[in-house]
């Protein structure tokens, strides 16, 4: 009898189960389907209720308490082409009488926070437009006087100002000349470091102008190389101090419009330091200049009389460690008090002085952090900020009077909340969202009750559901020297106990940073789920060195970047290697800029815990990085020789075992291509196997096209492959 067998097609369907869609690295950086909706800073007008937004090239103007539009104030389609304007506005600012616009447009970016363009400006009641600068090229940092009849600024390293009445110019400084002279604007430095580009003030009466001047001719130059399809690359050369260096020699000036007389201010010996800030008090003859001398742990706050040129020291304050720069100065409009925020006690706090520097009174206190300061609404008598005072994981807005009483939480919700408040502080809207949860945006009154809610985010929720995310948790634990660090951790949504599972660590760990808050993590959140659903366990720690804690935790790291760090991140790695569900010969780590610098020391030192590890943009020796941010925490390498030594990667190449990804962007301005560079040249010559991607033209951020979907593509190959 003979046999049969029968082969039989079957068309089968197969319908995927609700919640099961896998996250694809072309939907997190091709696609962008993650992106959590957001809401832009709000342009406030002076009433207090209503706001503009630019929209569809045009300025409009909506009522706050209901999202409604009320009208269009400008729309740049219609200028186009009046005095040279090219018809596209990219960002715009009121006079304060809100009867003239400053329009920019055409806008060429130069490093994080400078730019050059071109503006104009517009009279809503006449309908005039006038071009500010009508010479050659393009200007930077234009800004109204207080009467808007004048605009100042920067053009190709001197202070100008425009006379809007007949569009006179005047030039205020000669010497200004690329790589030696700056008027006006910042040197890359103190872009970078202190967190201001502009660098010219005008006095309450419009009549003077204070300004930062720059001499940077002995600081010394780096040069990158970008490529362009030319025959040769193109060199880009510009003034780097690095660590123990020639910074730029600063000095504040004024300018005197009527006199058309400039005059240095007198704030004593200004031999080797830092003026990291400007500001004008309440009278329009008394101006504040910040001194800060080089190892950034002795500040004096010079008031100076503009019409006297004679200043004496309003504040001094010095720190065993180092003092951080902030805005966080305001002077009252009694002109007989000011606000300001210190860590002199342990925690960062708000205080109310006299202007003879008289501290009159603490207004917040206690062992947390003030992390914000909103501002002062001085018809009420009440200071606005964000603390951590709950816990380090989350943030609330808070109001306190300025007798430092009658405290008041007004944000309850359970996460992290930050606050922008309308011009008069009757209203404000508040930003809220957790680890978990995508930002809700929400308009409250003064007395914190709800009005309305502008954008909740819910398409987030539902894509949760679909993409089946696992809840992101929370842990503590403490390290075998008894300190406790904080947590949080992503499981596979499949998560079964009896398993082993590999384990990607991710940290910034830089000093002051936090990652570890109940706070949404924007498109990281769903690269993590990625993970996560490729059956990995995702954890995050915050070492020593990280912020929300108060100034000893935060600041013990000093003379000792990468230290501390290093042990907590190991002890971490030890941690989560020893749960009963984990598999301790599968662990890597991944760091991005400081970030990067802690993966490669902990691939290094820490060879026998981690396998793998992935460094994108790294400090590899921080003789190479800036002089402002390095010597704050490290001083220099003359003044510490074994912090630099014994804490930076490149001299422990010897001791990689497992493997390691090592990625930078050429055009790297912030971290030099540099560090991978003699990094490379370290492992070389160990004779240390690495994967490395270079990426041409591309900054510190390493973006642009498809750059990032080039490089997760790397990274999520390296991760499912070599952990």
């Amino acid at each position: 009898m003979k046999s049969y067998f029968y082969i039989f097609s079957f068309l089968v369907i197969v319908f995927p189960a609700i919640g099961q869609k896998t996250i694809s690295t072309e939907d997190l950086w091709r696609d962008y389907t993650f992106f959590a909706k957001s809401v832009p800073g709000f342009n406030f007008l002076n009433d207090g209720k209503h706001f503009t937004r630019l929209q569809d090239n045009s300025i409009k103007k909506y009522d706050l308490t209901t999202g409604a539009y009320v009208e269009e104030l400008l729309s740049g389609e219609a200028l186009k082409g009046k005095e040279g304007f090219s018809g596209s506005i990219d960002a715009y600012t009121f006079s304060q009488d809100e009867h003239r616009i400053l329009i920019k447009s055409e806008t060429q970016s130069i490093y994080r926070r400078s730019s050059i363009a071109k503006f104009h400006v517009f009279d809503r009641d006449s309908r005039e437009f006038i071009q500010v600068w009508n010479g050659e090229g393009k200007i930077g940092y234009a800004t109204f006087n207080p009467s808007a009849d004048k605009v100042a600024y920067v053009h190709e390293n001197n202070l100008y100002y425009t006379d809007l009445s007949n569009s006179t110019i005047t030039r205020i400084t000669n010497d200004g000349v690329q790589n030696k002279i700056i008027n006006g604007s910042t040197d890359w430095v103190y872009e970078e470091e202190f967190s201001f580009a502009k660098a010219f003030y005008w006095s309450p009466d419009g009549e003077k102008i204070a300004f930062i001047r720059f001499d940077e001719s002995e600081v010394k130059e780096f040069t990158m190389t970008k490529y362009n399809d030319g025959l040769y690359p193109v060199y880009e050369t510009f003034k780097y101090p690095k660590v123990g260096e020639q910074n730029a020699d600063v000095s504040a000036h004024i300018y005197y419009l009527k006199e058309k007389d400039i005059r240095k201010l007198d704030i004593e010996d200004e031999k080797d330091i830092y003026i990291p800030r400007i500001k004008w008090t309440a009278d329009k003859d008394h101006i504040v200049v910040f001194k800060l001398n080089r190892h950034q742990n002795d500040l004096k706050l010079y008031v100076v009389d503009t019409q006297k040129n004679k200043s004496k020291v309003l504040l001094h304050e010095t720190n065993k460690y180092y003092i951080d720069i902030t805005d966080d100065l305001t002077f009252l409009d009694d002109n007989k008090h000011f606000i300001w925020s210190s860590e002199k006690t342990g925690f960062n706090h708000i205080y109310l002085y006299d202007m003879k520097g008289n501290e009159k009174k603490a207004l917040t206190y206690g062992n947390y952090d003030v992390t914000s300061l909103y501002g002062i609404d001085e018809k009420n008598g009440l200071v606005y900020y964000q603390a951590a005072e709950k816990t380090p994981l989350q943030k609330h807005v808070y109001a306190v009077d300025l007798e430092g009483n009658n405290k008041k939480l007004i944000t309850n919700n359970s996460g992290t909340n930050s606050a922008q408040w309308s011009s008069t502080f009757d209203y404000f809207v508040n930003n809220y969202s957790t680890i978990n949860q995508a930002s809700t945006y929400t308009v409250y009154d003064r007395n914190a009750n709800l009005i309305r809610i502008i954008e909740d985010n819910k398409n987030i929720n539902v894509l949760q559901e679909e993409y089946n995310t696992s809840k992101v948790e929370f842990f503590t634990f403490t390290t075998s020297e008894g300190i406790n660090l904080n947590g949080w951790m992503i499981k596979p949504k499949d998560f079964d106990a009896s398993k082993k599972y590999p384990i990607f660590m991710t940290q910034y760990s830089g000093p002051g940073s936090q990652q570890v808050t109940d706070s949404w993590k924007g498109n990281n959140y769903w690269w993590y789920q990625q993970i996560a659903q490729e059956g990995y366990i995702v954890a995050c720690v915050d070492p020593r060195g990280t912020g929300g804690r108060g100034e000893e935790f935060k600041k013990m790291t000093y003379l000792q970047l990468g230290k501390y760090e290093t042990i907590d991140q190991i002890e971490a790695a030890k941690y989560l290697g020893a749960l009963s569900y984990t598999d301790a010969s599968r662990i890597g780590i991944y760091g991005w800029s400081y970030g990067g610098y802690m993966s490669t020391l902990c691939i290094l030192k820490g060879n026998d815990v981690f396998k793998s590890a992935i460094a994108v943009a790294p400090v590899t020796s921080w003789k190479w990085y800036d002089t402002v941010y390095t010597e704050r925490f490290m001083r220099t390498v003359d003044e510490n020789e074994a912090g630099y030594k014994e804490n930076s990667p490149v001299y422990y190449a010897n001791l990689l075992k497992g493997n390691y990804l090592l990625v930078h962007g050429i055009a790297d301005d912030n971290v030099h291509f540099q560090n991978s560079a003699e990094m490379m040249n370290a492992l070389i010559s160990a004779n240390k196997q690495f994967d490395t991607y270079a990426y041409p033209n591309r900054n510190h951020g390493i973006y642009g096209d498809n750059a990032r979907l080039h490089l997760w593509t790397k990274m999520n190959d390296f991760i499912f492959n070599k952990i």
